[in-house]
């Protein structure tokens, strides 16, 4: 978890203070269990905040918005979302100070989720944005698709899981492996036991990688239909039995 003071409980007319645990969207978890894990969703306005939120709501998180590491105190987990160039994806995690949040986060082992270019930014660098250091996280580069076919990339791709890990677990679960993808660009890990699945796009690329507690997905799982949906629930798993259930 998340060094912090954790929630902090309403108090009469007591309001938090403006962007402080930002809620989706108002409204119980949807869960039969009640309330999974504590998920702080990192915003640096250069993502799809809303439909990864909701998606994690609909299996039982409990989940909030963090503008800034303190707004993501107690969490018991990170998903990093992202859209855009992985320079200014960067640049924007750097003044927000999410940088040492998560490389803490990832030195604690809080479990933290990449995706889309949220996997790119878990990276040492990128062929995007030469001369910007990502995270450092997982050790590799990313390099422009090596392909024929037209970049970017858009559609759904069936993604070959080639490793016995929380997303894929071996003894099935995940029937359907197909998702949808949105990219450019593509993880190159320095290590091949990092790789956690492949696709292919005229070419085969890395479609999830992970090292210790850190993970990331190039695809959109919170776009994948029911295959997404699998997939999230899969991580949350993790971080239920990494944290315990909640109280």
């Amino acid at each position: 978890m998340l060094q912090g003071r954790g929630p902090r409980a309403a108090r009469g007319r007591d309001r938090e203070p403006q962007g402080h645990r930002r809620a989706v969207e108002q409204g119980q978890p949807v869960s039969a269990g009640g309330p999974g894990p504590a998920v702080a969703l990192l915003d640096y306005e250069m993502s799809n905040l809303r439909s990864a939120g909701k998606a994690l709501e609909r299996l039982g998180a409990r989940v909030w918005v963090a503008g800034r590491p303190a707004e993501a105190e107690g969490a018991d987990a990170v998903v990093l979302p992202g859209v855009g160039r992985f320079g200014a994806a960067m640049e924007r995690l750097e003044a927000r100070g999410f940088t040492g949040m998560l490389r803490d986060a990832a030195a604690e082992g809080t479990p933290v989720l990449g995706i889309c270019l949220g996997l790119q930014l878990l990276f040492d660098e990128s062929e995007e944005s030469h001369g910007v250091a990502g995270l450092g996280l997982i050790p590799g580069t990313v390099r422009r698709l090596r392909t024929d076919l037209k970049v970017p990339h858009i559609g759904w791709s069936e993604v070959d899981w080639c490793a016995d890990t929380l997303l894929a677990p071996s003894g099935g679960g995940l029937a359907d492996r197909t998702y949808y993808f949105v990219h450019s660009y593509a993880c190159v890990p320095a290590d091949d036991d990092d790789v956690l699945g492949m696709a292919d796009h005229g070419g085969a690329f890395v479609a999830a990688a992970a090292r210790g507690s850190v993970a990331g997905v190039q695809f959109h799982p919170e776009k994948s239909s029911t295959a997404g949906l699998a997939l999230l629930g899969r991580w949350l798993e993790g971080v239920t039995a990494r944290h315990g259930a909640p109280a």
